[in-house]
């Protein structure tokens, strides 16, 4: 149970051009506290952490990539943000107190 690490513009870029399946992204501010409580209700949801369909970016260490994936996908950059991808397109995005696992979850198809 732990999420896949996003640490590159080409690793973004693969997963977004070749996602058959839905995938989350989640936009985590280390220095927020909305941001940690959002990362604890997504982790406390035993199926969607087990999907393997869950990709975590740090952005205060990679906050390029962060703003790559607002550009590429022409979503507004919040924090925390979750955004559900399936063959180059948004699916679902919610930020702050929004992000809920249950919504993620009925994107993903879990």
């Amino acid at each position: 149970m732990s999420w896949n690490k996003l640490n590159s513009i080409v690793q973004v870029d693969g997963l977004i051009e070749s996602s058959q399946q839905p995938i989350l992204f989640f936009k985590h501010s280390t220095r927020c506290p909305i941001s940690t409580m959002a990362k604890g209700r997504l982790e406390r949801d035993v199926a969607l952490m087990n999907s393997g369909a869950t990709y975590l970016l740090d952005l205060i260490t990679f906050r390029e990539i962060s703003n790559h994936i607002a550009d590429k996908l022409g979503i507004q950059h919040e924090s925390p943000q979750v955004i559900v991808v399936k063959g180059g397109r948004v699916l679902y995005h919610a930020s702050h107190n929004a992000i809920e696992a249950e919504a993620v979850k009925i994107e993903l198809g879990l």
